[in-house]
């Protein structure tokens, strides 16, 4: 580098000038200096052409003062030059905006067009914060100002709209930001800013990857950055969703693997109500509740019981007696519509099975008259059901349709075949007890067994052990008799049951990724197994656990009285 006085009428402004502009620069500043000293500092430049003409490459300031100068004088001096070679313009660009970063800082967007020519010119984001000693992430942030579109970057170097409004900008697609331009330049539109653009851009679900509770490279979908590369976010807010169920699931399940009694996990939004529990130690039965944000923050808060569980745990340990009759669960396994729902469907395919079977209804009928029951008075299940829905249910269920179809072929047995009224539960008028007796000496022992089984399955209760002991020694497939309906559908309520039946339909990992979905979106997915609709696998003659002979459970909870019931006669039957 060569050093040289240059006269003023030798020098141009070079347009790889990082101030490089048609309208001069405001040196009154720095003019008052120039007058009375001149100038000091040397301009940057390099040959243009001609051995005695040159282009400043830094110093246009300097420069126009000094023009300035010479213009009231009528005459201008030399101005102190450092000649730098002709060499590639990259060079030019970085010793332009090396000498402004040193005097004054320019504008991020001026800072843009320089950063964003030496790119074209070969350099590379480490070389530059090399150059100018700043952090790869300073270059990045102002580069990204090349998302912009013009007038939205002018408007950001006019100051008409704040650094926050423009890093929000950053992450808006090309058609988003003509949107948003279209109502600033509107006088009588609202063009958002700050948080509420972030609102209008990702449609209020604007979801960041510091709630994420699984690696956010593993997430395959989008994720948009902002402006200064400090917060990001995802795009597909559904996606997130699911991975984050998938980890909200893990998460319990690795709880319930430490030891702990119970994980709920709470549904989106809803809020742990610290105050209406109790800190409880996992030792002492402490359960964990997982709440998730709407947001898709996630929180775990470790060891707490109700209140009403701290102070029953509280008895046990302070020495006191559990009450002689079992404590009533706090959350059955079943409502009592859904018992009734179960208990009647069950009770409809075994006693039509049954109807096949007429020795085993002559040994249960002689167990009736040996031991007696709550109906053998004799009186037929009355098949109370708990509302509209369950008896619609039970009216179109396929064992309803094939016990009438029987009891209308024994009716004809005993000459009633035009009525369709039960055969158990007379009232005891003695002609007619005669007229059915004579009608029984005249039909052969396979007719009069027929008859039997129906006097049987008409006396049989339901809800009751016996149904349990019968439907497994018999063997009964409910898959042939029973499949879900809207009744079904309309009673299922409860979300933990809802996500296991989830499971065993379309397996664990759809399960874990709505784990924290309402339950109405989970019915929706298992209506979608059962149809095949929605790009799901059909799967045909599926059973809840509640319908299937021997019956099981679903949590531990308690509350399901059909479990119960089995549990208790189990041990008297073994099948073969």
């Amino acid at each position: 580098m060569q050093l040289a006085h240059i006269p003023l009428d030798k020098l141009n402004i070079s347009a790889l000038n990082m101030r490089h502009s048609k309208r001069a620069p405001d040196v009154s500043d720095i003019l008052p200096s120039v007058r009375a000293r001149g100038v000091l500092v040397p301009l940057l430049v390099r040959p243009n052409g001609t051995p005695e003409s040159f282009e400043i490459v830094a110093g246009r300031r300097r420069y126009f003062a000094a023009k300035s100068l010479a213009d009231e004088r009528g005459e201008g001096d030399a101005l102190p030059c450092a000649i730098i070679e002709d060499g590639d313009d990259a060079d030019a660009l970085e010793a332009s905006l090396i000498e402004n970063f040193a005097r004054l800082d320019p504008d991020e967007v001026s800072q843009w067009e320089t950063f964003s020519r030496l790119i074209r010119e070969g350099r590379t984001i480490p070389d530059i914060a090399a150059t100018f000693g700043i952090t790869e992430l300073l270059v990045k942030r102002i580069l990204a100002l090349g998302d912009l579109l013009p007038k939205i970057r002018e408007a950001y170097r006019r100051e008409d709209i704040d650094a926050e409004t423009a890093r929000h900008l950053t992450m808006a697609s090309k058609a988003q930001q003509k949107d948003w331009l279209a109502l600033y330049a509107d006088p009588e539109q609202y063009a958002p800013r700050g948080h509420q653009l972030k609102q209008w851009l990702f449609g209020g679900q604007s979801i960041s990857t510091k709630v994420a509770l699984f690696a956010v490279e593993d997430y395959p979908g989008l994720i948009v950055c902002d402006l200064f590369g400090e917060d990001s976010y995802f795009a597909d807010a559904d996606l997130f969703w699911q991975k984050q169920n998938e980890a909200i699931a893990a998460k319990r399940d690795a709880y319930l693997e430490a030891g702990w009694p119970e994980v709920a996990v709470l549904e989106p939004g809803q809020h742990f109500q610290s105050w209406d529990h109790e800190k409880t130690p996992r030792k002492k039965g402490g359960k964990v509740f997982i709440s998730v944000s709407h947001r898709g923050a996630v929180e775990c808060h470790e060891g707490w019981l109700s209140r009403k569980e701290a102070r029953r745990a509280r008895a046990l340990g302070e020495g006191g007696e559990p009450e002689e009759t079992p404590a009533k669960p706090s959350r059955p396994e079943l409502t009592g519509p859904m018992q009734n729902y179960v208990d009647l469907h069950r009770h409809g395919a075994v006693r039509t099975a049954m109807l096949d079977h007429p020795c085993v209804a002559l040994r249960l009928m002689v167990a009736h008259a040996i031991t007696g029951s709550g109906l053998w008075q004799v009186r037929r299940e009355p098949q109370r059901t708990a509302n509209e829905a369950v008896a619609a249910s039970i009216a179109a269920s396929r064992a309803e349709a094939a016990f009438a179809e029987k009891r209308r072929a024994v009716l004809a047995l005993l000459g009633q075949a035009d009525e369709e009224g039960a055969i158990a539960g007379g009232n005891g008028d003695g002609f007619a007890l005669v007229a059915v007796f004579a009608r029984l000496l005249a039909l052969c022992d396979d007719d009069v067994m027929r008859v039997l089984s129906l006097a049987m399955a008409e006396t049989l209760e339901a809800g009751s052990a016996v149904v349990e002991a019968l439907g497994n020694h018999l063997g009964i497939d409910m898959g042939a008799w029973w499949q879900a309906d809207d009744a079904f559908f309309d009673l299922l309520r409860d979300r933990e049951i809802a996500n296991s039946m989830l499971a065993d339909l379309a397996g664990k990992s759809v399960a874990d990724g709505n784990v924290a979905e309402k339950v109405k979106t989970q019915k929706k997915i298992i209506r979608d197994c059962l149809s095949g609709e929605n790009g799901r696998e059909k799967i045909d003659n599926w059973l809840p656990r509640w319908m299937k002979f021997p019956v099981e459970s679903y949590t531990k909870r308690g509350g399901f009285r059909t479990a119960d019931q089995w549990a208790s006669v189990q041990p008297l039957f073994v099948r073969q």
